[in-house]
């Protein structure tokens, strides 16, 4: 079995190897602006979406909580953000992008489109568009679980089948 498992035939794999390489073309010019890819993906989010609860951000960025307040209390430091706990709830903060954040993130997104423009290259819009309805459709398809990453799985030629 293991002879015939290519690795660089399998969508984890290749994902990951985009995803990678991605990181690594992108990170240079973020760091032009002293921001991580992470960060960069917080105050992306802030500048389009407005005030949000931090829970929310971190959904909406794909970070997990506790990196999401560190990046912001890293922000709110730089003077890039603001926070805000609710009236009602002491755990509940909401986030702010400030003039300074915003100013950050409109001189970076000139680069970003341009460097998206290069990793998309010869695709065209049809291809583009299919691209993105898939890789939304295999992100539901893992997070609509519920368990993704937490059970172990069996092969696909052992699961019982129940129709």
């Amino acid at each position: 079995m293991s002879e015939r498992f290519d690795l660089s035939e399998r969508l984890p794999y290749l994902l990951n190897r985009v995803g990678a390489a991605l990181v690594g073309f992108a990170t240079p010019g973020l760091k032009r602006h002293h921001l991580t890819i992470p960060l960069w993906r917080v105050l992306a989010v802030l500048a389009h979406k407005g005030e949000l609860r931090q829970v929310d951000l971190a959904g909406a960025t794909s970070l997990d909580p506790p990196t999401v307040s560190r990046l912001i209390s890293h922000a709110a430091r730089r003077g890039l953000v603001t926070r805000t706990r609710s009236d009602t709830s002491n755990r509940e903060v909401s986030v702010r992008i400030t003039k300074a954040g915003k100013e950050t993130v409109d001189k970076i997104v000139p680069h970003m489109i341009a460097d998206e423009e290069i990793v998309l290259a010869g695709l065209s819009r049809a291809e583009l568009a299919t691209l993105r309805a898939i890789l939304r459709r295999m992100y539901d398809n893992i997070a609509g679980r519920g368990d993704a990453g937490t059970k172990q799985r069996q092969p696909a030629a052992r699961r019982k089948r129940t129709r």
